[in-house]
């Protein structure tokens, strides 16, 4: 059984459909990657999953349970942490601050402070940035940061939206390695990326979106071999 699963899911922002019967699945301990251009509904569809819009149609079950219209809080209960598009940090609050928010829903203070070492191994920077106002932070910085937040929910799911937008080559290479990672160390990556290239190459499976809908869903080596997705995401 998949640990999540979207079925036939369509949303609508007024008039305007965002997503038309998308169904898709991620497996326990896998990378999955939407591709597609901007427009194409891959955002809106990790909104979704996130419980931030709800679907005008369809089902997203997580570990075999509905969560499609729980509120935002309940779904990253469950197991669910989003980084958003555009990083979102707490611009006035600390680095440390910003983590201390990622887990809100926990209770368990020793573990709270396990996976902020955690967070502090995987991003080095961080912890040397601690009580530094996450303003200040450079992009590829508050990226970290970003991750490092949703990591701190201890999420079975860990949802990614752009991780690589606006960031410099060298902190690409190094932001993927980190998911990678992060994905060994036992949690399931859904991965939107408009770096369709090195998205393919981390993941295990992917979609492709156009218009709201799924176009194609493959392996993601195939996907890298297949010569409709070279020409239109791969710029070859």
């Amino acid at each position: 059984m998949s640990l999540l699963s979207l079925r036939d899911l369509h949303v609508y922002y007024g008039a305007i459909r965002a997503l038309e019967g998308i169904s898709l699945d991620v497996n326990a301990g896998e990378i999955v990657t939407m591709i597609g251009a901007n427009g194409a509904g891959k955002s809106t569809t990790i909104r979704a999953i996130s419980g931030l819009v709800r679907p005008r149609q369809g089902e997203i079950t997580f570990d075999g349970a509905s969560i499609t219209n729980l509120p935002p809080h309940q779904i990253v209960m469950r197991g669910v942490s989003q980084s958003p598009e555009g990083r979102r940090v707490f611009a006035n609050l600390t680095v440390f601050e910003n983590l201390e928010l990622g887990a809100y829903t926990r209770r368990d203070r020793s573990g709270i402070v396990g996976d902020l070492e955690r967070v502090f191994a995987l991003f080095p920077r961080l912890k040397e940035r601690m009580y530094q106002s996450a303003g200040t932070l450079s992009g590829g910085e508050q990226q970290m940061l970003a991750i490092g937040r949703a990591l701190m929910a201890r999420p079975r799911l860990l949802l990614l939206d752009e991780p690589s937008l606006g960031l410099a080559p060298f902190l690409v290479q190094s932001i993927f390695e980190i998911i990678q990672d992060i994905n060994r160390q036992g949690v399931t990556i859904l991965l939107v990326e408009q770096n369709a290239n090195q998205a393919l190459r981390v993941a295990h499976r992917g979609y492709v979106l156009e218009t709201g809908r799924v176009v194609l869903a493959d392996s993601a080596a195939n996907l890298l071999r297949n010569e409709e997705v070279r020409r239109a995401y791969l710029g070859e």
